[in-house]
């Protein structure tokens, strides 16, 4: 059975290629939307249609017309398929030869073309049945967004994020009902919008050109220190700090679909970080104490890295058993585990996996030293390690004096297979 997904593009009446107007003039089903179905009823004439239903139920309805012996099904799109479209998830759940695909525009570029904008020069982000608070990670001065929204998302409430973000001069423009007659577009200050209980179309997409000074979420890897909620006052809890935080972020290289795991993740420092500048990979934070617990979740909303940041409460190793499998691993904190940590973390990474672990203690750094020279011994890992010694500024009797930081010591092991040459770098 062949699978033709149908965009519709932004019109009251699809405009569609002479293919698609084809398939849809021959398919032995269309399913669609209520709204969709009203779009193409012009040219499905008699052929059987259905409303779409959940996406947890569509596979198994498309299996049933399979076994009904359905030769052509047609399922149609609102704009582009494949562009923040329902192409995605066919084309994560079928095979490629039984797909074929027709893009139609999408509201994304209609809302781009009235308002002149290139749409290399915006950044695309979905909040359709997406936490909020993910729009944090997007919010950077002089950006330009295309949010596509939802219930939860009105205008008002971006306008707040704005705000909130330190981007009160930011504009708004809510595009309504693009392609129909009604179509208009609204013009808003954020520190007007969130003042104005106008009820907007569902239809919309609303863009935000981010203007202020922002400097309350980060442009740059290296936050602050005092920006993480730990548990104790200026973010001198449990949180790796900044120096350190930047050393651990480049050891790990951490790349797109990469699993993660963040052992002892205490306030969250490296794991919000590894979360909020790789929103393609898989971040699992480990940790079992209340407090930096509390503080973990506080830090996952404030930064809104909600969508790729998975906070598991427990202890390692026990707490590690249903977690996918990572490619990379930081230990900053074993609870006295360490020794088991490590060969288990060590058997489970793949070749090119990445372990990176933190000692302040002799009696850690005892732990990693045995290991390091375990890994040269066994010839499977190409091995380094940096001791980080920080001076930070402070006053004393109103005179500039350096106050020193407890060293860290960090190790770090790339797995290789046994015939590679692994060597010390």
């Amino acid at each position: 059975m062949q699978l033709h997904i149908v965009g519709l593009g932004v019109a009251e009446q699809a405009h569609l290629s002479l293919d698609a107007q084809q398939v849809l003039a021959e398919a032995d089903r269309v399913i669609g939307s209520e709204r969709q179905l009203q779009v193409v009823e012009h040219l499905t004439g008699e052929n059987p249609t259905f409303r779409l239903p959940k996406l947890a139920e569509l596979k198994a309805l498309i299996c049933t017309y399979e076994k009904e012996g359905l030769q052509s099904v047609v399922i149609l799109a609102s704009g582009d398929p494949l562009y923040y479209g329902i192409g995605r998830w066919f084309s994560h759940t079928f095979p490629e030869q039984q797909l074929s695909f027709y893009p139609a525009v999408s509201s994304i570029q209609a809302a781009c073309h009235r308002l002149g904008l290139a749409l290399q020069d915006v950044e695309v982000l979905s909040l359709h049945g997406r936490p909020l608070e993910k729009i944090r990670t997007q919010l950077k001065r002089n950006r330009t967004l295309v949010v596509l929204t939802d219930k939860h998302s009105t205008p008002q409430v971006l306008a707040q994020e704005c705000i909130a973000a330190g981007f009160q001069k930011s504009q708004l423009v809510v595009c309504e009902r693009l392609g129909y007659g009604d179509e208009q577009m609204r013009r808003y200050r954020a520190t007007e919008l969130i003042a104005n209980d106008t009820e907007f179309d569902p239809l919309h997409v609303t863009v935000i050109r981010v203007r202020g000074s922002g400097g309350v979420l980060p442009e740059f890897p290296g936050i602050a220190d005092g920006n993480f909620v730990t548990d104790r006052p200026n973010g001198s809890g449990m949180i790796t700090k900044r120096e350190v935080r930047l050393a651990i972020l480049s050891l790990m290289q951490v790349c797109r679909d990469d699993q993660v795991w963040d052992i002892g993740a205490g306030c969250g420092g490296v794991a919000v970080e590894l979360a909020y500048w790789n929103p393609d990979s898989e971040i699992h934070a480990i940790e079992h104490h209340p407090a930096r617990l509390r503080c973990l979740k506080a830090n996952q909303d404030k930064f809104g890295v909600v969508g790729n940041l998975n906070i598991v409460e427990g202890r390692a190793p026990a707490a590690l058993a249903h977690l996918p499998a990572p490619d990379k691993v930081f230990i900053g904190g074993s609870d006295g585990e360490l020794e088991t940590l490590l060969e288990q973390v060590w058997s489970q990474l793949p070749v090119n996996g990445v372990l990176v672990a933190s000692a302040v203690t002799e009696s850690t750094k005892q732990h990693l030293l045995g290991f390091y020279e375990a890994r040269l011994k066994q010839g499977d890992s190409y091995s380094q390690t940096t001791q980080i010694s920080v001076n930070r500024g402070d006053q004393l009797a109103g005179q500039l004096v350096y106050r020193p930081a407890l060293p860290v010591t960090l190790f770090c092991f790339r797995k290789a297979t046994v015939n590679e040459e692994a060597f010390d770098v």
